[in-house]
């Protein structure tokens, strides 16, 4: 094959001398004319590097370089920003390189570091904004510098749909093509010189012989015509530049997030004039992919499981092979008939998603990776440590360098944005490492203090920008919120029988009040629980085990009753989790014992089948929600006592009292107190097994949320 590829050149087509021998370079790793010229499917190391260099550029990562300011070790514990010395972020110096800019995701570090060595294919799993596109990034700089490569296609005159394909060291291929016009450019002058002269004499003759300048003129015209459509054939032979590295400096990284087939794996342009001498030579016609513009670099794809599955099958292909032939992907198209040799396709892939992503990804393809690669499960938080808070406040300058029109940030803004991360994680002791999230609150902040014209971004714009940059939940809650007040679902003072105010999450940064009624009705047939309001699976089961535990308390034939549960203007989305449980439970047993439950109060928590009560997420957004409703007490479970972390505006609003189990829940809620004392004793003597674990902390296997958005 790669004598044809040489005979192609030779029809008329001399290179300047000095390049031939770069066009024809034995080390250039093409494929060199046939799928069996194998060289592209090699990871190897480029031999003009030093790897002690290369070692210390990829072992000194961002998360281990230092903030270069002065720092005071002895308030550093206590110190929001770790004992870091500074007026502002103008203080702090922002790394040059994306790579030192990484913060957090210790173990995605360490495995972007390993990957990066050995060339490693990684799947990166997490939720959004929290650094997997940065990572890739990242990872494209730590490669190792292997020497680039253009992709040149040539017109193939054997066979005009199978254009041929060669690869050059960067940089060569656009000589290679300037040689090509240079020698076509030439050709034309000497065809038009010559064109004009057989014009002038074929007018000269049919002036002064035969004496009709119309006939001559006519003759003309039609050498003219001849020669313009003989000169075409000559254009045909300039190879089309399809892959050009000569301006890149460091390995290539392609974000082919959301591509179509023909952005992924190549196409080849649909061309109306097929025939005739009309039409485009196909090499012309052939675009290159991102699988091809990635060759030798990073091929990055965030929501993998968004390609359809013909293009994760081609896309395995290419990875397998190192190489891939460019096609038309349309069937309509002319440029379904032109197929290329294979175009090489040595990258290292990176594909990412959240967890869903892995259920609609093909098997195949994640095999390829898994067996080549890694898969790495992004964290959501990380350890409130002095060490990270500096991070943290570099993060904010890192930010704001970034954008290149925010004021810089002073210290108490600074401390305000840190203060955020830590309520967004949701746990005591940890930093949220969604950092987009945290970005835009920065970027938001930075908007309103030049609106102000101010030198600086003070705390109060960033409390501004915490306000105006609510979520849509966010709105939507609060907006449900001041509504309901309207009617006559507000929270109420006194008691009442049946009715609970729950408290759930939309989104996952917004709480809102979930009222819960529960009614006992004679039964005409075998006694049932009943439930409406758009449960869902998690939801249902916690109904079940609320159930058990009232089937135990109770001392009634429930045989014959029906208990009605009800879940109070859910809307479409309907609930989902079991953060109600003890809500439930606790409107049951008010219904069934005709007690009233406080107004006043409202209550989140999962429950066991033996009462006790476990931890739920986003119990922080929920005290907030009941506060702005007007409740004045919010019962949480125990375990979740250290994960509160409301705003200040808040804490003189609310009383929050942890509670490890159902009976403490009734002590509180349940209005009467002979009655409910009794009801009290009677719960303990029938779960008195698990209320006995009480004073050990009941749920302290669970260190956090069971459910990372419970309803």
């Amino acid at each position: 094959m790669s004598n044809d590829r040489n005979d192609s050149r030779d029809d008329g087509d001399v290179l300047d001398p000095e390049d031939a021998p770069a066009d024809r370079d034995p080390e250039s790793n093409g494929v060199d004319g046939g799928r069996s010229g194998g060289t592209t499917g090699g990871r190897s190391v480029g031999a003009s590097n030093d790897p002690s260099d290369q070692e210390a550029d990829i072992d000194d990562l961002g998360s281990d370089v230092e903030i270069d300011a002065e720092i005071d070790e002895e308030i550093a514990e206590d110190h929001l920003l770790g004992g870091l010395l500074i007026d502002s972020t103008d203080d702090i110096e922002v790394p040059d390189r994306l790579v030192d800019q990484v913060i957090g995701q210790e173990h995605a570090r360490d495995v972007v570091m390993k990957a990066a060595k050995q060339r490693r294919h990684v799947m990166m799993i997490g939720s959004p904004g929290t650094g997997k596109s940065m990572l890739a990034k990242a990872m494209s700089e730590l490669l190792p510098k292997e020497e680039l490569q253009d992709v040149l296609v040539y017109h193939n005159p054997d066979d005009g749909n199978n254009p041929k394909v060669r690869t050059v060291p960067s940089g060569k291929g656009e000589q290679i093509v300037e040689a090509h016009k240079e020698e076509a450019r030439k050709r034309n002058q000497m065809r038009s010189f010559l064109m004009w002269i057989i014009i002038a004499v074929v007018l000269g003759y049919s002036l002064l012989v035969v004496s009709n300048i119309l006939l001559g003129i006519l003759a003309a015209g039609i050498i003219y015509l001849a020669f313009r459509y003989g000169s075409r054939g000559s254009d045909s032979m300039i190879p089309n530049l399809l892959v050009n590295n000569a301006d890149e400096k460091s390995a290539p990284f392609e974000d082919a997030t959301g591509a179509h087939a023909g952005a992924l794996l190549g196409d080849v342009r649909h061309d109306p004039f097929q025939s005739g001498g009309m039409e485009t030579p196909s090499h012309d016609r052939v675009e290159a992919g991102a699988i091809h513009k990635a060759n030798k670099g990073v091929l990055f794809v965030d929501e993998i499981n968004t390609l359809d599955i013909r293009s994760q099958q081609k896309l395995m292909t290419a990875i397998q092979e190192g190489e891939f032939s460019i096609t038309g992907q349309s069937e309509r198209s002319s440029g379904a008939m032109v197929q290329t040799e294979p175009v090489p396709t040595d990258f290292i892939m990176i594909a990412a998603g959240n967890l869903d992503a892995m259920e609609h990804m093909h098997p195949a393809l994640r095999s390829r990776i898994k067996g080549y690669g890694y898969e790495v499960y992004m964290d959501d938080t990380i350890d409130d440590t002095p060490e990270m808070r500096r991070k943290y406040a570099r993060f904010v300058a890192q930010e704001v360098a970034k954008d290149g029109r925010l004021p810089a940030f002073s210290q108490e803004a600074i401390e305000e944005v840190i203060l955020t991360a830590r309520r967004r994680a949701g746990r005591k002791g940890h930093l949220t490492l969604e950092l987009r999230n945290l970005g835009g609150l920065v970027r938001v902040s930075g908007d309103i203090a030049r609106g102000e014209d101010a030198d600086r971004v003070t705390r109060d714009h960033v409390l501004q920008a915490k306000g105006r940059s609510r979520s849509i939940e966010q709105q939507l809650a609060d907006d449900y919120i001041e509504r309901r007040k309207d009617y006559e679902l507000q929270v109420a003072d006194g008691y009442q029988v049946g009715r609970v105010n729950g408290l759930a999450v939309m989104g996952q940064d917004s709480g809102i009040m979930l009222p819960v009624m529960a009614e006992v009705t004679p039964s005409q047939g075998p006694g049932q629980v009943i439930a409406t309001g758009q449960l869902q699976e998690m939801a249902e089961e916690s109904v079940q085990n609320v159930s058990a535990i009232i089937k135990k308390f109770s001392d009634e034939d429930i045989t014959e009753k029906d208990i009605h549960i009800q879940f109070i203007q859910t809307g479409q989305q309907g609930v989902d989790g079991d953060s109600a449980s003890i809500t439930v439970a606790t409107a049951v047993i008010s219904a069934l014992e005709e007690m009233g439950v406080d107004q006043n109060l409202a209550m989140t928590g999962s429950l066991s089948v033996r009462g006790d009560v476990l931890p739920v997420g986003g119990v922080t957004h929920k005290i907030e929600a009941a506060a702005k409703s007007g409740c004045d007490t919010v019962i949480i479970p125990k375990a979740n006592e250290q994960d509160v972390m409301i705003e200040d505006e808040y804490k003189e609003m609310v009383e929050i009292i942890p509670v490890s189990h159902i009976s403490e829940v009734l002590d509180i809620a349940l209005e009467g107190e002979p009655e409910k004392d009794s009801l009290v004793a009677r719960l303990k003597s029938i779960t008195g097994s698990a209320l006995e674990k009480t004073g050990e902390g009941a749920g302290t296997g669970t260190a956090g949320p069971t459910s990372p958005s419970p309803q």
